[in-house]
């Protein structure tokens, strides 16, 4: 069967990779990670596109059946402007769908600078949900944070109280993390909040998503699986290796993963 393929800027989006083996464990996966050009939150609109569309072009010259946008500043900036031949999805909708769906009065957005500036995860909660307020807040250090491996660091959390002040402040219910990096920090923004909020994971929902509108007859759909199981056929390409980028991916996917696989697009 053809894989799936997934690409993001870095290591991030190898947490909808674990979402994605855990609901669809007998399908396989073709990760790309564009860690050459990390990160890409701070990047223009048309720097992210062109970037976008080679590695779209490239996961459909390697035979995959559908691609995933795993990147939120991609989803939000590039997915309306790139050409596609086969079923592709990006984050940001289904994260805006989950947060419009369990969100009481406030939703708070942590993000790249590129996808808080773009106003999309803003305009598609709002969209469903004109009643609600939404409380956007750039994190520009998160991804370096997290490319660095510092997940339970005291400056991770000095700097994740600075970010995650306004969204205290305006009593947010509901907080979308809205970068595949994130979702390694929530046990961190956790502890900030004295209230209990709802966290939304775009990764995790994309893949709820994914697994639900794969063409039929084509993804052998499951429950979610006790542990993550990672065929021999699955591939994870980058466009550079680093040591710290399989320390982090193996962290991630609990070890179930293999070779890295170095090209240049």
């Amino acid at each position: 069967m053809k894989p799936i393929g997934v690409f993001d800027s870095g290591v991030g989006g190898l947490t909808l990779v674990r979402a994605l083996k855990r609901k669809l464990p007998d399908e396989s996966v073709l990760f790309l990670g564009d860690t050459a050009r990390l990160p890409y939150g701070t990047k223009s609109s048309d720097t992210i596109s062109r970037y976008t569309q080679r590695n779209i072009d490239f996961l459909e010259s390697q035979g995959v059946r559908a691609v995933v946008i795993a990147c939120n500043t991609a989803s939000a900036l590039a997915l309306p402007r790139i050409s596609h031949k086969l079923p592709l999805w990006g984050v940001v909708e289904p994260g805006a769908a989950r947060a419009a769906a369990v969100a009481k009065e406030s939703v708070g957005i942590l993000a790249t600078e590129s996808t808080v500036l773009s106003g999309s995860y803003e305009r598609a909660i709002l969209r469903r949900r004109p009643d609600l307020e939404v409380v956007s807040q750039a994190c520009p250090l998160f991804v370096p944070l997290v490319e660095e491996g510092w997940l339970d660091d005291s400056v991770t959390l000095d700097i994740a109280e600075r970010y995650v002040a306004p969204l205290i402040e305006q009593n947010v219910d509901t907080v979308v993390l809205g970068c595949t990096h994130y979702p390694l920090l929530e046990p961190v923004l956790r502890e900030l909040f004295l209230e209990e909020v709802e966290f939304v994971d775009s990764a995790e929902v994309t893949a709820t998503e994914v697994a639900k509108s794969l063409p039929a007859g084509e993804s052998a759909t499951t429950e979610t699986a006790e542990t993550l199981e990672t065929p021999s056929t699955d591939r994870f390409i980058v466009t550079d290796a680093s040591e710290r980028f399989e320390r982090l991916a193996h962290r991630i996917l609990e070890g179930h993963w293999g070779a890295l696989e170095l090209i240049d697009l």
